[in-house]
């Protein structure tokens, strides 16, 4: 699979910008557990550097994206007398050679995601 790739970006919705240094995870999904592919930082555009799997990583099956929200809003001062959010996975399956885009809007309650482009 020469031309496929995986992105992500992630949009702070209570402060209305991009998700600067959040911490993320990326584990190739087995059955019932999992493997650990990477750890990246977000940066000043809420994106990673590189695609969390580029050309030569990419492949088909089932991944999981670990956003590390709680620790981020903690990092920024947000007093939550009991976080609502600490670790975010979205779980999803790459099934064909394409760009795969998934971006998260968070807040310190809620989440969304879908595919982007």
């Amino acid at each position: 699979m020469a031309d496929g790739r995986l992105t992500t970006h992630v949009l702070d919705t209570m402060l209305g910008k991009p998700a600067r240094g959040m911490r993320i995870e990326l584990h190739f999904v087995h059955g019932d557990h999992t493997h650990h592919l990477l750890d990246s930082y977000t940066n000043e555009d809420g994106r990673v550097d590189q695609p969390l799997l580029g050309p030569d990583q990419f492949q088909q099956g089932e991944f999981e994206i670990r956003f590390h929200v709680g620790q981020y809003f903690e990092r920024l001062g947000v007093e939550i007398a009991t976080p609502f959010l600490d670790v975010v996975p979205i779980r999803f399956t790459i099934s064909e050679d394409k760009h795969y885009h998934v971006p998260l809007l968070v807040s310190p309650f809620s989440y969304s995601t879908y595919r982007g482009s």
